[in-house]
């Protein structure tokens, strides 16, 4: 098991099988999943599918999103990291982007903050990135200023699937 980051309070490591209970409690929820699509996954198997995803783009890319492990109890908080986009997004392509996503129980912590930070801490400082970019849906007051606190700039809103977006970039400057 390989930890990439580490804070206070969290462990950012790689996502393993044997999250797939964290990753089914994260993504079956609809609060969860409420500026998501809203489509919480049914199944185990769903979750187990979301892994193997994020295990290839380890392999494909050499950075996918990490889980997030609470230090003083060791559990399975949600995730967070960096991932590589191959697709094009907002007339962005190939760049790297900033997400997270965590259990509900442990909303209002500042651990989207904490692991957000430290995800672009890692970003700039061992992957040498340029620019880090991410994007959160227009209502979700809560993401957004989890993004702005950690120094990302709005930069403009655009149109995802039908759903207005809020697009947000930060330089290594």
């Amino acid at each position: 098991m390989q930890i990439f980051v580490e804070t206070e309070r969290l462990i950012l490591r790689e996502l393993l099988p044997s999250d797939e209970s964290g990753i089914f409690e994260l993504d079956s929820d609809s609060d969860v999943q409420r500026y998501l699509g809203n489509k919480p996954i049914k199944r185990v198997e769903d979750a187990r599918k979301s892994i193997e995803f994020i295990r290839q783009q380890y392999l494909d890319n050499g950075i996918g999103r990490w889980a997030v492990i609470e230090k003083e109890t060791n559990c399975f908080v949600g995730w967070a990291g960096l991932k590589f986009v191959r697709e094009a997004t907002n007339n962005h392509i190939n760049y790297h982007d900033l997400g997270y996503r965590l259990i509900k129980k442990y909303w209002g912590k500042g651990y989207a903050t904490e692991s957000a930070k430290a995800s672009l801490d890692y970003g700039f400082e061992k992957l040498k990135l340029k620019e880090i970019y991410s994007m959160a849906d227009v209502n979700n007051i809560a993401s957004r200023k989890v993004l702005e606190k950690v120094g990302l700039k709005l930069l403009n809103s655009f149109d995802l699937n039908g759903v207005a977006h809020n697009w947000f970039r930060i330089s290594k400057a």
